[in-house]
């Protein structure tokens, strides 16, 4: 297949005020894997064409559960306070690597795949993160081992293992297909939060080359098996410069999206720690993301419970303000009450103190669901 390559002037905004001179940039953009289907180049063209109407909304687990339901068709916390679905659905395949039934988040995988190709049919997109096990010791992603790591690359002692865990892996995306017969194109989110210690695979517990190689074997050894059908999202935590932004980074020939993880924390109840965070680490992430023509988002964000009834317009809003990323992704509502398991949620549901102010947030003409990502 020819090599595919999208160009587009792109205006970028440095800084968040609308005065900010803008700097435009003839930008040749093009997905790392140059196998990829049609579909997926389509949608990788989309989400730059996107960046330019504004940034798309996305939430966590959306379609499986909510505050106080499970497993409804069509139901969604989001669609209940704005009649509108997200535009990007976030999922987590950890629990394949071992034949679980249900992920680790209890949602079964014959559902997700079956929310998977219904937000697709809509025009939604997913988006795929893997909280898997440490292959090193069979304990959980967040058993942070030193060098468990190294034990899975080539010549390791859980190599072998570790090429039957992507194998399952590699079945399963190409086990989303929609109704045409096509693979689904997923916005695929592997080893994030990797500036942080607290996964086998994050900083401290790894080299920089150690990790570079495990992404690379990854992203090589799935197009190996026929899985075409992914954009790759270079992940992390907070980050305090360019240079650790790109410690770990593979390259650009193996990745698509760069983006970060933020979280307001309850110390901060005005978000202006957060807001200014956020903003730091969009300037250094957009200047990365110009020279290397790469998209930038975040790729993970909330405030646990929304206690601040304006926090949408009021600190995400002004937090990610003027700068083009594809999407803001914000974490699960489980809501469910069980046993030694407190509700947590990150987005708005009925009744929620910070429902009318979500309805505003949804109206800014720069903040995308569903129905305007559909839009012609």
């Amino acid at each position: 297949m020819k090599k595919h390559i999208i160009t587009l002037i792109t205006v970028v905004f440095i800084g968040t005020s609308c005065s900010a001179n803008p700097i435009i940039t003839n930008t040749n953009l093009s997905l790392s894997d140059k196998k990829a289907t049609p579909e997926t180049i389509a949608l990788y063209h989309k989400l730059h064409q996107l960046t330019q109407k504004g940034y798309m909304f996305g939430h966590q687990d959306d379609l499986a559960y909510g505050v106080n339901w499970k497993y409804e068709d069509g139901r969604s916390d989001i669609k209940e306070v704005v009649g509108d679905y997200p535009a990007v659905y976030g999922w987590d395949i950890a629990g394949l690597e071992k034949d679980d039934v249900n992920n680790i988040d209890g949602v079964p995988f014959e559902k997700m795949k079956q929310y998977i190709k219904e937000a697709n049919a809509r025009g939604g997109i997913s988006t795929i993160s893997w909280h898997f096990d440490n292959p090193a010791t069979g304990k959980n992603a967040w058993d942070n081992t030193p060098n468990s790591l190294k034990t899975v690359l080539p010549g390791g002692e859980n190599h072998q293992k570790f090429t039957t865990w992507l194998d399952k892996a590699a079945h399963f995306f190409l086990s989303l297909k929609d109704k045409k017969g096509k693979n689904i194109p997923i916005l695929f989110r592997p080893y994030h939060e990797l500036t942080g210690g607290w996964f086998w695979w994050g900083k401290g517990n790894c080299t920089p080359e150690e990790f570079k190689s495990l992404w690379k074997f990854t992203f090589d050894y799935l197009q190996k098996k026929g899985v075409h059908n992914l954009i790759y999202i270079y992940n992390t935590s907070s980050f305090s410069s360019e240079q650790d932004f790109l410690t770990n980074y593979p390259g650009d020939h193996y990745a698509d999206i760069l983006s970060f993880d933020a979280y307001q924390n309850n110390d901060d109840k005005q978000g202006e720690k957060f807001i200014e965070e956020v903003q730091s680490q969009l300037k250094i992430i957009n200047e990365i993301g110009i020279k290397q023509h790469k998209l930038i988002a975040i790729a993970e964000a909330g405030y646990e419970a929304i206690p601040d009834p304006k926090w949408w317009t009021g600190t995400l809003s002004r937090a990610i303000g003027d700068y083009k990323i594809s999407y803001v992704l914000l974490w699960r509502n489980h809501g469910w009450q069980e046993k030694e398991q407190k509700m947590h949620y990150y987005a708005p549901y009925s009744g929620q103190i910070s429902e009318k102010d979500f309805i505003e947030y949804y109206k800014l003409d720069k903040t995308l669901f569903e129905k305007d990502i559909n839009k012609k």
